[in-house]
């Protein structure tokens, strides 16, 4: 998953400036840092920021290696003077662009825009990635005020008539005389305009920035309430003998969890290594249910249930869509996607469905009988989903997690993955311990490229109760040329939860955590790699359907004998993987594809349903989601789980109406990566030329027109099919 934290997003949830003429500006005097802070604060407050500034690490110069955050420094009574003084600096930045006295052109107006509200950029990276990888109660309070500030400072800007006016003016007289990358930039800015109320009239304007600030309030709720139900829950037991077929390495690290509780025993949680584990090997029937049922519950008729919000969030969201003239939110947030249209993408998922579907029922049929001949005579549940298919991959392949995780040592796989990515793209990855860390758990890398630095790369693996659940890559910054003509380089962050290691163990990783790890590094290869004039269309500041291509494309990479052999030895007795568990790994890469496939589509069926519903017509959310699921139920429904209610990508993360992108990039890497496997995984002109036209271009041409020229035509859905096994 790609999370954005750049000037666009930050703009999109924050924006304060009087309507004026663009060509005769109104403006008399450029309001000083301190007037701007006396109009938006108290006296107190003003004081306060004022006592702060000398001392604010986000205010003053950053004297650090590569100018990386000082999270030394940094501490929670910063944020709040910090945004305080970067909204008031944007505020006269923007100001200086409204008082241009000359004709607004693309240089005065849309670059300026793009390079304004850099300290505002900074402090936002900062806060909101600490919210998601290491929150405390104090930063959770702190984003319920920071946010709607933010909003308030986003809607200022983009419903400033004037400036609108300004920018519409270039859109209008320049459009067609600029270069690719100008022009993508301008399309996206005015774009950007318009989709944030713009053209409102003014009655509609204000009910716009009543809805946006709403919306900001609810998905923070949203997050928050999802982090507290997970960590709400633990699993302590005492008796071995419940614990029967957990491995010992997981039983290891459940004792660990244990003991940081000052508990006898073990201790199992809503943290993916711990709940997969259970659910994969506990030979225990009501344990593996207990936990199914809390983790498919999170947020769900408990104290942090997410029913209300997720009622708000949609009728705001289709509020705002029918201000813009759309059916609903999906026609509104599809319009600057590949996809374009929910049509496109409910025929994209129907057509991936008639395929997975039947091979999904065959493959649940087949593992309702093994499970018979294992002695089970109940029909499958979902809590024993899981457990069966482990075993019976086991029989069909002789291949288990237990047997692989040894040879991916968690150090080993970082290996593995660096060398790859030097045969592709001569990369250099030099460990650097000076750069400041905001978490004990972190490694910090610099990143060279034919020996010219190119970025930063953070690396943060492991869960804790301060992280959010799942996998992402973020930026602290993005690349972009600066007015000086410097190339700023990148400060690139990946954030899992893998496996941890033990007081007897290494970080020994599943081989779907080795594939998650290579998915994240694609999207930071996008950010890294980044060649671009403009941050806003920096890395991957792309469509959301085109930003997942980089990093399904590495996970091809995964199953790869020749990749394999670079990496994978067992950690304690440095063997190289045999050749025969490679092809075991390769034989068993469609092993239940149709039900793998036919998950990811009722996602993204189910996200489409909620934006494309009339919000005032739901009265239950989890019969609503039941009107989508059952469509393509593949076991029997259970009471009282209801995936929206966690459903974070949606809901506050980002994908609203664009959870498809998933699948439908999933369709471009496939075609991308048939053509490594015409000319060599590892050909250097291919590699070259996939860096030359995907992973360096970010957002500066329309996503097609890359793809066609690396590819040489537009994409196809064969490959997906034939290499998932759902086409002969």
């Amino acid at each position: 998953m790609k999370k954005t934290i750049t000037l666009f997003v930050i703009l999109s949830f924050m924006m304060s400036i009087n309507a004026q003429n663009p060509d005769k500006p109104a403006v008399k005097k450029i309001p000083t840092d301190d007037e701007l802070l006396n109009m938006n604060t108290t006296k107190e407050q003003t004081s306060k920021i004022k006592d702060t500034k000398s001392m604010n690490p986000f205010i003053q110069v950053w004297d650090t290696p590569y100018q990386t955050p000082p999270f030394n420094e940094i501490r929670i009574e910063h944020y709040m003077p910090a945004f305080k003084n970067a909204i008031a600096e944007g505020k006269q930045e923007l100001y200086k662009i409204k008082a241009v006295k000359s004709v607004p052109t693309f240089e005065n107006t849309i670059v300026a825009l793009d390079r304004m509200g850099k300290k505002l950029t900074r402090v936002s990276n900062v806060f909101f990635n600490m919210l998601s990888c290491n929150t405390s109660p104090e930063l959770q309070k702190l984003s319920q005020e920071i946010s709607p500030m933010l909003t308030e400072y986003s809607n200022d800007i983009y419903l400033d008539q004037a400036l609108f006016e300004r920018v519409k003016f270039v859109y209008d007289h320049e459009k067609d005389k600029l270069a690719e990358e100008d022009l993508m930039l301008l399309d996206k800015t005015y774009k950007a305009f318009v989709r944030s109320g713009a053209n409102l009239s003014e009655e509609d304007k204000k009910r716009f920035r009543d809805i946006s600030m709403k919306l900001s309030t609810l998905s923070l709720d949203f997050g928050q309430n999802v982090l507290a139900s997970t960590n709400e829950y633990y699993k302590n037991i005492t008796d071995k003998k419940m614990l029967s077929g957990i491995p010992e390495g997981d039983l290891a690290i459940a004792a660990e969890k244990a003991k940081a509780k000052k508990l006898k025993g073990w201790v199992f949680d809503l943290s993916a290594p711990s709940y997969l584990t259970v659910l994969k090997y506990a030979d225990n029937r009501e344990l593996r249910k207990e936990m199914y049922l809390k983790f498919n519950a999170k947020a769900y008729q408990d104290k942090y249930d997410n029913s209300d919000i997720i009622k708000n969030i949609l009728l705001n969201r289709n509020e705002l869509a029918q201000l813009m003239e759309c059916k609903n939110y999906a026609e509104y947030a599809l319009q600057d996607r590949m996809a374009e249209n929910p049509d496109h993408v409910y025929k994209l998922l129907k057509e991936l469905l008639e395929y997975s579907y039947p091979v999904a029922k065959e493959e649940i049929a087949s593992l309702q009988q093994f499970a018979s001949q294992q002695g089970f005579k109940e029909e499958l549940q979902r809590w024993d989903f899981s457990y069966y298919s482990e075993k019976q991959r086991n029989a069909l392949f002789d291949l288990s997690d237990e047997m692989l995780k040894p040879y991916f040592k968690l150090e080993n796989v970082i290996d593995g993955v660096f060398q790859l990515a030097t045969k592709l793209y001569r990369l250099e990855f030099v460990p650097n311990q000076e750069i400041q860390i905001y978490h004990s758990d972190v490694k910090v890398y610099e990143v060279y490229r034919d020996k010219q630095f190119l970025a930063i790369l953070y690396l943060d693996f492991h869960p804790r109760a301060s992280k959010r659940d799942g996998a992402w890559m973020t930026s602290f910054r993005e690349q972009y040329i600066d007015e000086k003509g410097n190339n700023i380089r990148p400060l690139v962050s990946l954030v899992m939860n893998f496996t941890p290691s033990t007081p007897k163990n290494p970080s020994l990783l599943a081989f779907s955590e080795v594939r998650t790890f290579m998915h994240e590094f694609g999207h930071a290869l996008h950010g890294m790699l980044s060649q671009v004039k403009y941050e806003s269309i920096s890395g991957t500041s792309v469509p959301r359907d085109f930003v997942e291509l980089p990093s399904q494309m590495m996970e091809n990479w995964a199953v790869e004998q020749d990749f394999l052999n670079t990496f994978a030895f067992h950690y304690k007795t440095n063997a190289k993987i045999p050749e025969d568990l490679i092809k075991k790994i390769k034989e068993a890469d469609n092993f239940q594809a149709g039900y793998a496939s036919c998950r990811q589509l009722s996602f993204g069926f189910l996200d489409m349903m909620w934006h494309t519903v009339d919000p005032s017509q739901i009265e239950n959310i989890l019969k609503m989601e039941r009107t989508v699921m059952d469509e393509m139920e593949l076991f029997p429904v259970v009471s009282n789980t209801c995936m929206s209610s966690s459903f974070s990508h949606i809901f506050s993360g980002g994908y609203a109406a664009g959870y498809y992108g998933y699948k439908w990039a999933e369709v471009l890497d496939a075609d991308a990566f048939s053509l490594f496997q015409e000319t060599g995984i590892f050909d250097p002109k291919t590699a070259d030329s996939f860096c030359d036209h995907i992973l360096s271009k970010g957002g500066s041409e329309k996503p097609m027109e890359l793809f066609v020229a690396f590819r040489g035509r537009q994409p196809q859905i064969d490959a997906l099919l034939i290499r998932s096994g759902l086409k002969k």
